[in-house]
């Protein structure tokens, strides 16, 4: 998909940074950091596509290295649960996509990119 610089396209761009950065910098996501870092040694770019909050857990959705999909599932309450890790490559995850979805996605690969 080619980026125009659309106000949607802007506004997934200013969300992932944040996400981004408060991966990388809010201590209430070290949790979340320290089991990227631990499962995937070889990461170099991960923006956050979404959190699905559940019963007592989340599930984040993560752009990894440009290359695939992750997903996490952590426990809320009991932080000793091992965390479920999923993986899927990106064409498989962009193929049931809605447009926005698709652009969102555009736009976390851009700057995973330019990193």
């Amino acid at each position: 998909m080619k980026l125009i610089g659309s106000i949607t396209e802007q506004y997934y761009r200013a969300q992932l940074i944040e996400f981004n950065r408060s991966l990388f910098h809010d201590h209430s996501m070290k949790r979340l950091l320290g089991i990227i870092q631990q499962a995937f040694p070889e990461m170099k770019t991960a923006y956050i596509l979404g959190i699905t909050p559940d019963q007592g857990e989340d599930v984040y959705t993560i752009l990894m290295n440009n290359d695939f999909i992750v997903y996490i599932e952590l426990d809320r309450y009991n932080l000793e649960t091992e965390p479920m890790i999923e993986t899927k490559p990106v064409k498989d995850y962009k193929r049931g996509l809605s447009r926005i979805g698709q652009i969102q996605l555009a736009v976390a690969m851009d700057l995973a990119e330019r990193n």
